[in-house]
């Protein structure tokens, strides 16, 4: 009886002093390891809007032939060419205004005036001095001027360190005006008026442009031109030539300008810093 009455005190008092103990252990927290934050990518830059542009160019000009008609008082009438035609280079400029689609693509409308381009050619034929029907060579002398209309389309292949090339082409009409035509050989000096009228025109271009700030581009490049052809001068009386038409110009321009863009995000602009959210905090109890 005294021996199961001292088991029972030992297994009280071994319950007093381990339980505590037992129960402190069981209240401390295990170790939480925080969860990292989510890294959140950051999201494409969204290029797209509208802008403006401005262009100057210096161009040189290559005259692609000319025919006329010499009327003589019975048929049939003499055809002619220019047996030599050239056209000086002269500056030009313009305007525009475009749409950036996405960072590869946009479009613009374009208006260019040429500058007067001089024109120096010869031709050969039949003068009356000394003699009728001696043969002879005129010198001709002119220029032109043109308006040309474009839409243009554009792929914007990529950008690095702020650089983007590009490659375009363009279509649409040219206003073109011939100054008085100078015909001057043995026989004298005749002068034609000028023709002009609309013509059909095309463009294929090629440059780079740069990024200056987060919305201007300075703009380099070259851009070839084609204008059909059309008339040249009026029949002169006198000398009894007359219509001549000119076969077309191709223009080849070295080109530069600035482009401002208003809408959208600029692919000159930063881009944005990815979002990383705080991480929330984790009680323990």
């Amino acid at each position: 009886m005294f021996k199961a009455a001292r088991m029972a005190m030992f297994a009280a008092l071994f319950a007093g002093v381990a339980g505590p103990a037992l129960a402190a252990d069981l209240a401390e927290p295990q170790p939480v390891e925080q969860a990292p934050p989510p890294i959140v990518e950051a999201q494409p830059v969204n290029v797209g809007g509208w802008y403006i542009r401005g262009d100057i160019d210096y161009h040189w000009s290559r005259f692609g032939g000319g025919d006329y008609t010499t009327y003589s008082a019975t048929p049939p009438q003499i055809q002619g060419s220019f047996a030599t035609g050239s056209l000086k280079g002269a500056f030009s400029a313009g305007a525009g205004i475009g749409y950036q689609i996405d960072d590869h693509f946009r479009t613009d409308l374009t208006g260019d005036y040429l500058f007067s381009s001089n024109f120096h050619g010869s031709t050969s034929g039949f003068c009356n001095t000394p003699a009728p029907n001696t043969p002879c060579v005129s010198s001709d002398t002119s220029s032109y001027s043109a308006l040309l209309l474009l839409a243009n389309a554009y792929v914007d292949i990529g950008t690095w360190h702020g650089i983007t090339p590009y490659v375009g082409a363009g279509i649409g009409g040219a206003w073109v005006k011939w100054d008085t035509l100078h015909n001057s050989d043995a026989d004298g000096d005749f002068f034609h008026q000028g023709g002009k009228g609309w013509r059909f025109a095309y463009a294929l271009m090629a440059g780079a442009s740069y990024c200056l700030t987060d919305r201007v581009k300075l703009d380099v490049g070259y851009r070839y031109s084609h204008i059909n052809g059309g008339k040249m001068f009026e029949y002169a009386s006198d000398s009894n030539v007359g219509p001549g038409y000119d076969r077309g110009i191709n223009v080849h321009e070295v080109r530069g300008g600035l482009r401002y863009q208003f809408g959208g995000q600029s692919d000159c602009a930063p881009p944005p810093e990815p979002y990383v959210p705080e991480p929330e905090p984790i009680y323990t109890k």
